[in-house]
């Protein structure tokens, strides 16, 4: 997966630079925690792209964007609770499950490997 034909890591990067340089700068009204969540929700965004991508998908991906996202609007005064973040995580799982059904098997439980009572 790229970006810009780069990797998602040296875009990553770059943003988290150029963010930095603005603040450092004041051209913005930006604070340093304000942009450091922005690179943090941006960071996730492509972990979860990089997992939507990955096969078996990682749930854990999307539900790390939840928890950015919530922290990216906290840092803009928009306090978000933590049952509505679980409640997000609950219908984003959920959304997940659906879409990933059909990929999805049931495993067979293995054969005991000795003998058995020993």
């Amino acid at each position: 997966m790229r970006f810009f034909g780069r990797e998602p890591v040296v875009v990553l990067n770059a943003l988290s630079a150029v963010l930095g340089l603005v603040v450092s700068l004041g051209i913005t009204s930006l604070t340093a925690e304000q942009s450091g969540a922005i690179v943090a929700a941006v960071s996730a965004i492509l972990g979860a792209i990089a997992a939507a991508m990955t096969r078996p998908i990682a749930p854990q991906a999307f539900t790390a964007v939840v928890a950015a996202g919530a922290v990216l609007v906290a840092t803009f005064g928009y306090e978000v609770s933590q049952e509505t973040v679980g409640a997000i995580n609950t219908l984003v799982l959920a959304g997940l499950t659906l879409l990933t059904r059909a990929q999805v098997t049931p495993s067979s439980p293995s054969a005991p490997t000795g003998p058995a009572g020993v």
